[in-house]
């Protein structure tokens, strides 16, 4: 048994150190230990489009299809004539939530500011969710595709705009732009742009004019392109997922890596009456909503280091001089579950916790109700953390009363593994007999752990995934739970508590053990000094009530000296 233990112990402790310089070397931008490559610049591929921005991808308007579009008919998918610069403008609209920047080349929306929140990596900043420059390439788009090989206004049209406001005013409540193409062969299309007070959504409306002479079946297309970099200013010693993801009733989420698009082995669900597509990444996503009907979800790779995801609806049939309208919903703001929740069937799994979804969701209510009432969020994580403790009393008491036992008798053990350390059979049947006598069980302590370890991991991603927390203050120093601990004091004493724990706790009777015991929590400490405030805080709350309650057992016991 002590061989498979001490076995069992190297091969956590080898992957541990193999894990964390894997993490080093990805947070210094080399390339991984276990394949892939270090964020690459956004790659420009065409000139200006707009005086001032960066160049963006000019690529290939779709081609309406009867059946799931290929990689040759959607947005994306290949290279076309850039248009004359200098023929667009940037429009800029504000809210109380939003600055939205929409090139009227389009229509398209390239740049989109989150005025609530403020940006990790420059606090004096608001976050950028959407851009187009040559260091972030994320925005939102929309056209018709083409129809028997002809086109009709799309992402590459200039549009004109209607004079109006651009910034909501104080008795306003929504902020409307209205953009009209110029007519193409036949086809005349209005986009209107609806921003409300206080909301993060951004209605779109399409609404077809057809003066032509034949009826036509039009594709319209909405897309998200954004390059595989993470977010700026992401930890590399915590994972979260960055990139496109679809919603169906059939498959539910679908989350889907940049590096299956770039080898062009994304496995999702293409055609659908329903769902929905986002681009996720941490705290933030963006996503495009209709109603019910039939639509295709499409992925390409558009440049270097530049992915797509589009969903084509058909609109319908559309007689000469008829007209067609179309209500879509573009939002791009934070992954706030309970108002995801009521946008659209599944929008709240966007903010991802994993495997342990089925746990962390009523953690997450828990920890909501507790900040409802004491109003500052890291007093509700400790709070939360505390009520755990409190469910898993029993639990633990059992688990810290087989660590007591074991570390009572822990002297004989040394001193019968001494007398017998050249007879390693005779000590092993030794050793169990003392087990026996003694009434105790070597791994006792175990298994009321095991079974409590889910639900931490679920508090975990709870608090890891929670924008909540970002700006979040709870005392003095810690100003932003989503951040680091500007001095490592909680890091610190989070590390004085593991050791501390580590004390406690019985000695191994194997010497390698025994100094894996200490040098492990000192490993693993290293990562707390990087990851947000909130989850040391976390930690912390759990190893001191863990220390509180250990300690009293192993006094109870007389096992303290």
């Amino acid at each position: 048994m002590t061989d498979i233990r001490r076995t069992l112990l190297w091969v956590v402790f080898t992957m541990s150190l193999v894990l964390l310089w894997d993490a080093w070397n990805k947070h210094t931008g080399a390339p991984s230990l276990f394949g892939g490559s270090a964020p690459r610049p956004v790659a420009a591929s065409a000139p200006p489009t707009v005086p001032g921005s960066a160049a963006v991808p000019s690529v290939a308007v779709p081609s309406a299809t009867t059946a799931p579009p290929t990689s040759a008919a959607v947005p994306g998918s290949g290279p076309a004539p850039a248009p004359a610069a200098g023929a667009a403008e940037l429009i800029t609209l504000t809210t109380d939530v939003l600055r939205a920047s929409i090139d009227t080349r389009g229509g398209d929306i390239v740049r989109l500011e989150l005025l609530r929140y403020r940006d990790h990596v420059n606090p004096a900043s608001n976050v950028v969710l959407f851009d187009r420059s040559r260091e972030r390439l994320y925005f939102a788009r929309t056209g018709l595709a083409t129809v028997d090989g002809v086109a009709f206004p799309n992402h590459e049209t200039v549009f004109v705009p209607k004079a109006g406001e651009r910034e909501l005013k104080s008795d306003a409540g929504q902020l409307e732009l209205q953009l009209e193409s110029p007519e193409l062969n036949g086809m005349r299309v209005r986009k209107t742009l609806t921003l409300r007070r206080g909301d993060y959504r951004i209605g779109v409306k399409h609404e077809l004019s057809y003066s032509g002479a034949n009826t036509l079946s039009p594709q319209l297309y909405m897309q998200l392109v954004r390059d595989g970099n993470p977010p700026a200013g992401e930890s590399s010693f915590y994972f979260t997922f960055t990139g496109p993801a679809v919603y169906t009733d059939a498959k539910k989420f679908e989350k889907i890596d940049f590096s299956d698009i770039e080898k062009g082995k994304a496995d999702y669900q293409r055609s659908a009456d329903n769902g929905w597509i986002a681009m996720v990444q941490h705290y933030f996503a963006s996503a495009w909503l209709i109603g019910a009907g039939p639509r295709d979800y499409v992925t390409n790779k558009v440049g270097d280091n530049q992915y797509a995801l589009a969903m084509m609806v058909k609109l319908g049939t559309l007689a000469p001089q008829a007209t067609l309208t179309h209500d879509a919903t573009l939002y791009a703001g934070p992954q706030e579950e309970k108002k995801l929740e009521a946008l659209a069937p599944g929008l709240d799994l966007v903010k991802d916790y994993g495997y342990f979804t089925i746990l962390a969701k009523p953690l997450y209510w828990l920890l909501d109700r507790l900040y409802q009432v004491l109003g500052n969020w890291g007093w509700s994580i400790v709070a939360l953390v505390v009520l755990l403790k409190i469910a898993f009393y029993w639990l633990n008491a059992s688990a810290y009363r087989s660590m007591a036992k074991m570390k009572a008798i822990n002297p004989k053990v040394m001193e019968m593994r001494e007398r017998l350390k050249d007879k390693p059979q005779q000590m092993q049947q030794e050793m169990m007999r003392i087990y026996r006598e003694e009434k105790v069980n070597p791994l006792g302590g175990c298994l009321p752990i095991v079974v409590q370890i889910p639900f931490f991991i679920a508090l975990y991603w709870v608090l890891l995934s929670s924008v909540e927390m970002r700006n979040a203050p709870w005392i003095g120093w810690i100003t932003d739970l989503s951040s680091k601990d500007p001095f490592y004091i909680l890091p610190v004493l989070m590390t004085a508590s593991t050791m501390f724990q580590t004390w406690l706790n019985p000695t191994p009777p194997d010497p390698v053990q025994a100094k894996m015991m200490w040098i492990m929590p000192l490993v693993f400490s290293v990562m707390f000094f990087v990851f947000p405030a909130g989850l040391v805080l976390y930690w912390l709350t759990n190893n001191l009530l863990s220390i509180t309650q250990q300690w009293f057992i192993n006094r109870k016991l007389g096992v303290n000296k």
